[in-house]
């Protein structure tokens, strides 16, 4: 029985993936790279950690991760706070409507803690999660399962009684890893056939997940 539904933050309940998918292709480019739309989106929730490493197979030993992520997030931020972030649609109802069902909510988010809150503040659904982890509170970020045992520690429920709601393949990674039950709610991307062999439901939108809920 699903007892809770865990989510993924930035192109799940908030509609901000396209920035950092573009940022990261401008600031690729800008460091010599030819980076591009694909490998933004293959940036996507993929913790430093790893995605330092993983750059330098693709890009070549001269890629500064860290360096072309300073350069990101200087043209992002300032972008950013001049825009009005939205909810993703029917985000608020959707929440309204699992809570009235009698299911925990939870986010599982790669951004840290402060800005998290701070988002969801901001967008009004702050008061709708039971729990919200973030990178920081784990060793291993995403693709790694760390934030989602630890979500469903917190909730003091096994994995297998979550919904954990992703929009990246390594979202569906770090959720599939730790035995959730994996939707994917499709922002940027497409799963791909390994991708969909994970996968409990793919939604197009966050109005379907009432009904994936009712398992």
């Amino acid at each position: 029985m699903i007892k809770a539904v865990i989510f993924d933050m930035d192109g799940v309940l908030l509609d901000t993936e396209k920035y950092y998918s573009k940022y990261w292709t401008i600031a690729g480019q800008k460091a010599g790279f030819a980076m591009t739309r694909e490998h933004g989106c293959w940036l996507r929730s993929f913790a430093g950690k790893f995605s330092s490493q993983m750059t330098k197979v693709v890009f070549g030993e001269q890629f500064d991760y860290w360096k072309v992520r300073d350069m990101r997030k200087a043209m992002m931020e300032p972008m950013l706070e001049k825009l009005d972030i939205q909810a993703k649609p029917d985000a608020v109802k959707v929440l309204e409507g699992l809570r009235a069902k009698g299911l925990m909510t939870a986010v599982a988010t790669a951004t840290d803690e402060k800005r998290a809150r701070a988002l969801l503040d901001h967008v009004g659904l702050l008061d709708q999660f039971d729990r919200i982890i973030c990178a920081e509170m784990v060793d291993n970020g995403k693709p790694m399962p760390d934030i989602y045992r630890l979500a469903c520690k917190r909730l003091n429920l096994k994995p297998g009684e979550c919904i954990a709601v992703e929009d990246s393949p390594n979202g569906v990674m770090a959720a599939y890893g730790a035995g959730c039950k994996t939707v994917m709610a499709v922002d940027l991307t497409e799963p791909d056939e390994i991708l969909s062999l994970m996968l409990y439901a793919k939604i197009n939108g966050l109005k379907e997940l009432l009904k994936a809920a009712e398992a």
